[in-house]
């Protein structure tokens, strides 16, 4: 059996879509458990189990894991999902041939200023592996980035535990061969799309190092307001680039293949 866990935060807008998407391109059986705070119950039908949380994002994948866990036999297939991401095709290939040789396999995003651990929008292990490592999704354990700036984000102790238990893993990296913006609208091994930044604001690392707006850079009085204003702009033209791909993706099922086909191909 094959386990997905998923949070939605606050917004219902992408609950349906994201049921569709995955019974379009799941072909074996799956059960789908959601953590769907702020999220009105008339949309609650669309998981297979809704399993009540609080709290930050890392807790809520950690509980649902937990949830799960106590469940599942160890050889199942336990998949993270983020709420504004799906698979495009069949992602079991993929995850079963990847987990064949490592323990765990994960979006990497490189082009977000070099993190380096799984992200949380597509990693597929094994129940049992979670439960023994102890899988943990929390932040903590920090990093320099590309720019020279340390930080932690939601994964940064699943890989400090990963990399100190002696675990390698299988990252999944971008391939888009269009891309209307360096870190959203992406699609990962060819087999998963993550929308980013669906439940909260669309800036990111990677805007604020293209801004040259460094994190300990970013001051007081007139320079922290220039710099707020020019990530504004960003966000602007990122929400206006989001809404026409959102209305794509619930008309056309295909709606990815402008980000992978070669342009003029």
């Amino acid at each position: 059996m094959i386990h997905i866990a998923t949070v939605h935060h606050g917004s219902s807008s992408w609950v349906q879509v994201q049921r569709e998407y995955l019974d379009r391109n799941m072909t074996q059986p799956f059960r789908l458990w959601m953590s769907l705070e702020g999220v009105p119950e008339r949309f609650h039908h669309h998981a297979d189990e809704v399993v009540p949380s609080i709290g930050k994002h890392a807790g809520k994948l950690n509980h649902l894991a937990t949830v799960i866990g106590d469940v599942a036999a160890p050889d199942d297939v336990l998949i993270f999902l983020d709420g504004d991401a799906f698979p495009i095709v069949d992602p079991m290939p993929v995850v079963e041939k990847a987990l064949a040789d490592t323990p765990l396999v994960a979006v990497r995003r490189d082009e977000n200023v070099g993190d380096p651990h799984p992200h949380p929008c597509f990693c597929a292990t094994t129940v049992g592996f979670w439960r023994s490592l102890p899988g943990d999704w929390s932040n903590g354990a920090p990093w320099k980035n590309a720019v020279g700036d340390q930080i932690s984000d939601t994964g940064g102790n699943l890989r400090w535990l990963l990399e100190h238990r002696g675990h390698e893993w299988t990252p999944i990296l971008r391939t888009n061969a269009v891309d209307l913006h360096p870190l959203w609208f992406a699609v990962y091994g060819d087999v998963v799309y993550h929308h980013g930044a669906a439940f909260r604001r669309m800036v990111s690392r990677f805007d604020w190092a293209d801004l040259g707006l460094r994190k300990d850079q970013r001051g007081r009085g007139i320079r922290r307001l220039r710099g707020e204003i020019r990530l504004r702009r960003r966000e602007g033209s990122s929400w206006k680039l989001a809404r026409g791909v959102e209305e794509q993706i619930r008309s056309d099922p295909l709606f990815y293949r402008r980000f992978v086909d070669p342009p003029g191909g």
